[in-house]
Order: structure tokens, then C-alpha cells, then sequence
């Protein structure tokens, strides 16, 4: 055997070992979470996965459950969810994103930007169990909000004053720091919860009029220090418009921990 051809062969040898070597990547496949009614409709949970990994995560939202949501309600307190959703086993492993909560505001609620109609999207990295026992007597706050964001104490006629706008059976809500002083009603914005001085949700809060344009968007994802051991939030957010559903999805991306 020549030299040119031994080197041409072992070189043919080492591009196999390594290719060997390579895992391949993982292939990506949806995975379906649940469905639960609500306003005549089923809003879904999903996720996309690439082996253990979650690429997107999100739900979908038929207009029909936007458009038949009613003009006027009952005042019930604590609210009650429209919709209590289980987000899909493999992504609640991989992220701790255990469910969603869907809230439907009839005429809104303080403080002044948000006296509007819209609807809640709480995505939980806690229980359901866990969810409903919070009571707000724990008052505890983070020693600091996310970048950006309050924890404002609000008084509301007839239920009195929400520390850190705790409502039972949600947690705390810290709000966009820039938005507090607004006298315009919101489109649409990012709220983050905590409990205990602990995140456990993320939340697109959407007013229905902005759902109504049928027309995606993208909200700013802001990741809130003290995530808890296994649990990874996501780095953006968009809500895509899908005229053969026709509907919303809310898709998230970029999971990581802190």
C-alpha cells in the first residue's frame, strides 16, 4: 500500500470515529398536553420537544373563546378561573411549568391601566394543590421585583388592601413599574408572580380588544431571580394569530434556569 492511499484511509477512519462519536440530534416532536371548556370552546395545552428538551411551549386559544366571553358578571372574590389546564407531563419535567390558569375580566380591576377588559394567562411553576391553598396571609416579598417591575400594594373598594396585589388562589402580581402611573387603558403585557417571596408564574395579561385585531404579537419576557431547582422560564414570547384555527397561540421559547 502506498503512502498517499495509508493516508487517505486513516484519514477515512477518523471521520467515521467521530461521526460515530456525535450523537444525533434529537428529533423534534409535538407532544399534546390538555384540554378544558371554556365560553363554548377548549383551550389546549402543547409543547414541542427535542428528546428531554422543550423548544416551544405554549397553548391555543380559539377566537370563539375570546368572542363569546361575556360582556358582564357576576363580582366574584377570589375570582374563579375559566379554565384550569395541565401543561404536557414531558415539558412540565423538563421546565417545572406544571399548568395553566385562564381568567376572564369582565370589566377589568385595579390599578387604572388594567380597568379594561382583558383575560389572564397564569402559567404555574407550582401545583394546582399548591395554587388553590394560597390564602395571601403570607405576606413575605422578594427583596427585590424583576428588573422593571413593582410589587405594589393596591386598595379596592369593598375587599380592602391587596399586599403586593396578592389575590387568594393566584399570588402576588408584580407589574410593570412604567405602567403603574398610566392613565391610558393596556393592550396587552407581561406580569410575574410570586408567593412567599418565590416566582411562580409567568402571565400574559391580553385585553380583548387587542385579541379581537386577530393579529400576532410578541410581549418582552423578563426572567425574575429565585427560580426554583428544576425550574426554567422561558426568554420570549409571542402570541401568533392563526386564521385556520382560527385563534391564538401563545408560544414561549428559550427555557433556562437562572
Amino acid at each position: 500500500m502506498n503512502r498517499k492511499f495509508q493516508l487517505v484511509a486513516g484519514f477515512s477512519s477518523c471521520v467515521i470515529l467521530v461521526a460515530a462519536a456525535v450523537p444525533a440530534r434529537a428529533q423534534v416532536h409535538n407532544v399534546a398536553g390538555s384540554c378544558q371548556p371554556a365560553f363554548g370552546s377548549s383551550i389546549c395545552t402543547w409543547a414541542k420537544m427535542a428528546g428531554s428538551r422543550v423548544v416551544s411551549m405554549g397553548a391555543n386559544v380559539p377566537l370563539a373563546a375570546i368572542e363569546n366571553s361575556p360582556a358582564d358578571g357576576q363580582m366574584v372574590w377570589p375570582p374563579a378561573p375559566a379554565a384550569v389546564i395541565a401543561m404536557p407531563t414531558q415539558a412540565r419535567r423538563a421546565t417545572g411549568v406544571d399548568h395553566l390558569t385562564v381568567y376572564w375580566e369582565h370589566h377589568g380591576h385595579p390599578p387604572t391601566p388594567y380597568l379594561t377588559p382583558h383575560f389572564d394567562f397564569h402559567f404555574y411553576t407550582i401545583s394546582d394543590a399548591d395554587r388553590q391553598a394560597i390564602d395571601c396571609t403570607n405576606k413575605t416579598k422578594p427583596l427585590a421585583a424583576a428588573a422593571g417591575y413593582s410589587l405594589t400594594d393596591i386598595d379596592i373598594p369593598g375587599i380592602g388592601k391587596l399586599e403586593g396585589l396578592c389575590v387568594p388562589g393566584m399570588g402576588m402580581h408584580a407589574i410593570s413599574s412604567s405602567e403603574l402611573t398610566s392613565t391610558t387603558p393596556f393592550s396587552g403585557t407581561m406580569v410575574l408572580g410570586y408567593y412567599d417571596s418565590k416566582p411562580i408564574f409567568f402571565e400574559p395579561m391580553v385585553a380583548k380588544a387587542k385579541l379581537m385585531e386577530k393579529k400576532s404579537f410578541s410581549l418582552p419576557m423578563t426572567v425574575p431571580k429565585g427560580l426554583g431547582k428544576g425550574v426554567q422560564y422561558p426568554r420570549k414570547f409571542e402570541a401568533v394569530y392563526d386564521a385556520k384555527m382560527p385563534g391564538y397561540r401563545l408560544v414561549f421559547t428559550e427555557f433556562r434556569g437562572n
